[in-house]
């Protein structure tokens, strides 16, 4: 009953949110699209001809802001475990990033070219274990900052989602040595009671 009851309450408070009906209105696929709008106009992360990767990328918001700003030129790598249905400008895989096949298929997509973005707004199935999710967290963002290292331009953006916890300070000073700049964003469409944030980390230093 407890369970039903939560999912009652969070649908309830879904539909209401109004970054929800925003998105609803503006042809957006989720309210995690304004996130990335309000970074992008603070920080122009992206321009025409970039190439991009969208880590955990369904249902596509983040992925539909991008292609607006590359004016639909460039190139947009899309990934996530779960299916995601088709945006003009994106080409989609489907599987899990952990794995290094399906980093080496990511690479392949690429044809020998450096990445000027790879963005990731990925998180970790929840098991409502603060501590296991926390370390489950922060073990996507390292696997995506080697993979981002490897993948990147010189003068590249690397865009995460982190949740403050065990490991986050960490990892921020690890950015900082790897990164010429960091910065740390809370978009207004980040939930305030969430303990999400996004670090901003531009041009690689080694």
């Amino acid at each position: 009953m407890k369970k039903k009851r939560k999912s009652r309450q969070w649908l309830q408070q879904h539909t209401q949110d109004p970054w929800v009906k925003k998105a609803q209105q503006e042809g957006f696929r989720s309210r995690a699209s304004y996130k990335l709008l309000e970074i992008q106009r603070q920080e122009s992360l992206f321009c025409s001809g970039d190439r991009v990767i969208d880590l955990g990328a369904a249902p596509g918001g983040w992925s539909q802001v991008v292609v607006r700003c590359l004016r639909y030129s460039g190139q947009v790598l899309a990934l996530d475990m779960l299916p995601m249905n088709p945006i003009n400008g994106v080409e989609f895989l489907q599987g899990d990033f952990k794995t290094s096949k399906m980093q080496e298929r990511l690479t392949n997509h690429l044809r020998g070219l450096a990445v000027n973005a790879v963005i990731s707004d990925m998180a970790p199935n929840l098991s409502g274990i603060r501590a296991v999710d926390q370390a489950r967290s922060m073990a996507l963002c390292e696997t995506a900052l080697t993979f981002a290292r490897r993948v990147l331009a010189q003068r590249g953006v690397f865009l995460i989602k982190v949740f403050q916890g065990e490991g986050f300070d960490e990892f921020y000073q690890r950015l900082k040595v790897l990164f010429k700049t960091v910065k740390v964003k809370k978009p207004r469409a980040s939930k305030s009671n969430s303990y999400e944030t996004y670090l901003l980390a531009r041009q690689l230093l080694q």
